[in-house]
């Protein structure tokens, strides 16, 4: 069991400047893979200070400059697809052939997106008698979550560096061994010392002391509303920028004339994807009355194909959730729907037959949800699937944004004008129409309790780019 005793800091593996460590564990198995150290404040004025050092030279480089090691860094990305994928599975438990494509295919994506966009930005621009420079804003606090891992660190550490920034990664304390595989990437990519470190630690000791860090100039956060809540609190005291990209509860609308078996069965396989832990996940099935119990039914049908198993098995297609604390969450979750009134159609509290070990749940769909209900309300974070009815499309709306979330949500309906002028009305801030596929151009973040800011595209860039003015 490898036993992990260094931070990267400012360009070299460094013993870390606390004794404590933490367990990495195997939610399939329940057993300890690694432990990295539990990163203190030490560590992490260590980090930011290497950070700091290096950030007005590496603000002063020019965009091709910023291109060539970022370009060896998406070529390491490439070439390590296979490590990348087989760490996340171990640590996450992701199926394999999800953890293939999208854990470890989706980061290479992003950037790739993101050197076209550096390759092609103005970074100044005439206005009347004013030439705006966009200008790296400094010292950036990266703090991650656990679901995507990978994924995550590179849409906030690709478009920082390409922006001139410099960087200080806090993962999530479950998935830290990707964030050390993408650390070592970053340092064979060769670029100056201090651009980017590496803290592992605990968010309320390592991830509260980079929010609050007076050297830190943008905390870039991923997570749940309540601690971005506090994230933003702890910045806010430093007159920090904060970008949040928060929870969801994200409504899924087929309206008259849709494909409704398309519709329901893309919905199934969407909120139990990464056994649902997708922030972005469509966890409200929305279902005129007329064609309720129709969707019931092609759900539950659609449910029994997700049996859960070893998530290194290419055959499974939906594994465990990350820990135990998770599980129970879940599934007290199911019981607390069921207790208000909810029909079970599918999966349950239980534990998956024959999976005694290891944090499971069983896929779940629940039926007879109304909007006040907590499954209609509250991110579950689990497979677990809410099928609610409405009356008429205004109803529907009403139910689409009855909640404090706003991430994403998709519409269904029998023409793309009809499901376009839906989806404007919806307060959230991504939508597919009829199953439009992810775009890694798009700009991705929330509205209301969802967060603040965007990531992913040119929109992602500029969350690290300050505007100055000069007038001649």
């Amino acid at each position: 069991m490898p036993q992990h005793t260094d931070q990267y800091i400012g360009g070299a593996w460094r013993p870390a400047l606390t004794a404590d460590s933490l367990p990495v564990l195997d939610p399939a198995t329940e057993q300890v893979l690694a432990t990295v150290p539990a990163g203190g404040p030490a560590d992490v004025d260590a980090a930011v200070r290497a950070a700091r050092a290096a950030a007005r030279g590496w603000g002063a480089t020019t965009p091709a400059q910023r291109l060539a090691p970022l370009t060896r860094l998406r070529d390491g990305l490439a070439a390590a697809q296979e490590e990348i994928a087989s760490t996340v599975v171990a640590e996450l438990g992701c199926p394999i052939g999800f953890a293939t494509a999208v854990q470890a295919g989706l980061p290479l994506a992003v950037a790739d997106s993101y050197l076209g966009i550096l390759a092609g930005y103005e970074f100044q621009e005439r206005t009347g008698n004013s030439t705006v420079f966009a200008e790296p804003v400094g010292v950036v606090a990266a703090i991650t979550p656990w679901n995507y891992p990978l994924h995550q660190i590179v849409a906030k550490v690709v478009p920082a560096l390409a922006a001139g920034c410099t960087v200080v990664l806090k993962p999530a304390e479950d998935t830290p061994l990707v964030a050390r595989l993408f650390a070592r990437l970053v340092h064979g990519a060769g670029f100056p010392a201090g651009v980017f470190n590496l803290v592992t630690g605990l968010g309320p000791v390592a991830g509260a002391a980079l929010a609050g860090h007076p050297d830190v100039d943008l905390v870039s956060f991923t997570g749940s509303t309540a601690v971005g809540r506090t994230v933003a609190e702890t910045a806010g005291r430093g007159i920090k920028r904060v970008a949040l990209e928060l929870g969801g509860k994200s409504a899924n609308v087929v309206l008259p004339g849709a494909d409704l078996a398309r519709a329901v069965n893309v919905n199934v396989g969407n909120v139990f994807a990464n056994s649902g832990q997708t922030c972005s996940a469509w966890t409200r099935l929305l279902v005129h009355q007329d064609q309720y119990e129709e969707a019931v039914a092609i759900a539950a049908k659609a449910a029994a194909k997700y049996v859960p198993g070893d998530p290194a098995d290419p055959a499974t297609r939906i594994g465990p959730v990350v820990s135990a604390a998770q599980r129970e969450r879940v599934r007290g979750h199911i019981r607390g729907a069921l207790a208000e009134g909810a029909r079970l159609v599918a999966g349950g509290p239980e534990a998956p037959e024959g999976l005694d070990t290891g944090f499971y749940v069983r896929p779940t769909v629940l039926a007879d949800v109304t909007p006040g209900m907590a499954a209609a309300q509250e991110e579950i974070f689990g497979p677990v699937l809410s099928i609610l009815g409405y009356r008429d499309e205004e109803h529907a709306l009403e139910i689409a944004n009855g909640t404090r979330y706003g991430l994403a949500g998709g519409v269904w309906a029998a023409d793309e004008d009809t499901a376009v002028a839906f989806a404007r009305r919806m307060d959230t801030g991504q939508v597919d129409i009829n199953g439009g596929r992810f775009n890694p151009l798009a700009p991705f973040g929330g509205w209301k309790g969802s967060g603040l800011g965007r990531e992913l595209g040119r929109h992602g860039l500029e969350e690290f780019l300050q505007p100055k003015s000069l007038q001649f």
